[in-house]
């Protein structure tokens, strides 16, 4: 019997996953490395001071980006041939939003931050929300499944971004010089994905902005922009909650944990994110075969994570140990604890990429506003009782009610509630039907 032919797209789809999983290896070795090497130099409290103004910019980023990635990379799936006008309007509008942004983390630190060192950090590093505008031409290559020269570009900020940030700890520099550094990685990512589409793709001259394109992109990109902006306070939030109510230290400590968590979340995403394209396709085509491939798509995406979250819960200590040293061991038990949150993120993932493929994203806002109630609230009761353990335990909580709880309080996202109960019972069973997706 003739063995089925796999086809071309599918076959870029194997070559990207490739280089996307080597490319967020070596990116999340990188990062990993210095990262350790400048939580040991920095100490608890500065190191949590540096997450904590990370923490406070991430927040502000999700209203410059205005849920607009997903939307350019599922219409230049759909419409290729259109690619310069989708790119040009989306870079517009993300510029226009990142502005609007600066100015707002201006005014709002200006009213609620007191230390001027603090304030003075995060204005450094919000100057990422306008580089990070150019994303339009990643997202491009992620649209026509083509990773290559994004990981290249991401490999080299890596590389080089280790290189400054361990120089600043061999020069003894002060905080101030890790958060310039931040930014240094944002100039490198913006220079580095411009010049690769131009290099490879065409010239960004001929991007240009359509006024229709633009209502049409808004509408469709606001319900996004609501659950993205619910997502990331439910995310984010908890770091900013600890330094207020407890103390930078002890941020310090829980980001260590966060890190790892962070090293977990990429398996879902690149899965989520190379086979979105491909379930695009399909569904034009075949109804019947979209089902099945979405089915395998979630399945296999929970199961991982649910070995990943196992795996790293039993080697926390050491994992702990190992790295970032004795001064951190604390962050051992909310690792334990923590990992198994990534199989939240694979349930919220894959039935996210579902909602936008199937175009009924715009209830998605309401779970994730419920999750950012629930991350909220919780919180300011768990933080006092069971303090940095406690948002562990509210934040797998969190992501459980909004990425699946909340499907099935949403009539229309039920039938998508009753695929995640199956990925979690039986999902285990599709692994070994992984092929099909790329077949």
């Amino acid at each position: 019997m003739k063995k089925p032919q796999i086809s071309e797209k599918k076959k870029r789809a194997l070559t990207n996953i490739a280089w996307a999983i080597s490319g967020k290896i070596v990116s999340l070795t990188g990062v990993l490395v210095v990262g350790i090497i400048v939580a040991r130099y920095l100490g608890k409290e500065q190191y949590g001071i540096m997450n904590y103004v990370i923490s406070f910019v991430a927040i502000f980023q999700v209203f410059a980006d205005f849920g607009l990635d997903f939307i350019q990379i599922r219409e230049e799936s759909k419409h290729p041939a259109h690619k310069d006008k989708i790119i040009g309007t989306t870079f517009t509008l993300k510029l226009f939003f990142a502005i609007l942004t600066l100015l707002a983390i201006l005014i709002i630190t200006t009213l609620s931050e007191h230390d001027g060192r603090i304030r003075c950090y995060i204005m450094i590093y919000a100057l990422s929300v306008i580089l990070n505008t150019s994303w339009v031409s990643r997202n491009h290559f992620t649209s026509i499944v083509w990773n290559e020269y994004v990981v290249k570009t991401e490999i080299s900020r890596t590389l080089i971004g280790m290189a400054i940030k361990i120089a600043f700890v061999l020069l003894h520099l002060p905080l101030i010089w890790f958060i310039v550094s931040l930014v240094i990685d944002s100039i490198l990512l913006a220079v580095g994905y411009t010049a690769s589409y131009i290099r490879k793709i065409d010239s960004i001259r001929k991007w240009n902005f359509d006024r229709d394109l633009a209502v049409f992109m808004l509408k469709q990109s606001f319900p996004l922009l609501l659950s993205g902006a619910a997502i990331v306070v439910y995310n984010r939030i908890d770091q900013m909650m600890i330094g207020k109510m407890i103390d930078q230290s002890h941020l310090g400590v829980y980001s260590v944990a966060v890190r790892f968590t962070e090293l977990l979340v990429f398996v879902p995403t690149i899965i989520a994110q190379t086979i979105s394209p491909i379930l695009v396709e399909v569904r034009q085509k075949d109804a019947a075969r979209y089902e099945e491939l979405s089915r395998v798509f979630m399945n296999v995406t929970v199961s991982v994570c649910i070995l990943l979250a196992i795996f790293t819960s039993l080697l926390s200590y050491p994992i702990v140990r190992f790295t970032f040293g004795r001064m951190y061991i604390e962050a051992a038990s909310v690792l334990s604890i923590l990992a198994f949150k990534v199989v939240g993120d694979a349930l919220s993932q894959t039935s996210g990429q579902l909602m936008i493929i199937e175009g009924i994203q715009k209830y998605a806002s309401i779970r994730n506003i419920i999750g950012c109630v629930t991350c909220v609230g919780l919180n300011l009761i768990f933080i006092s009782r069971y303090g940095i353990h406690g948002v562990a335990y509210v934040a797998i909580i969190t992501i459980l009610v909004s990425g699946t709880l909340a499907d099935f309080i949403i009539p229309s996202y039920r039938k998508i509630f009753y695929k995640q109960i199956k990925a979690i019972c039986v999902g285990w069973m599709d692994i070994i039907h992984i092929k099909t997706l790329l077949r």
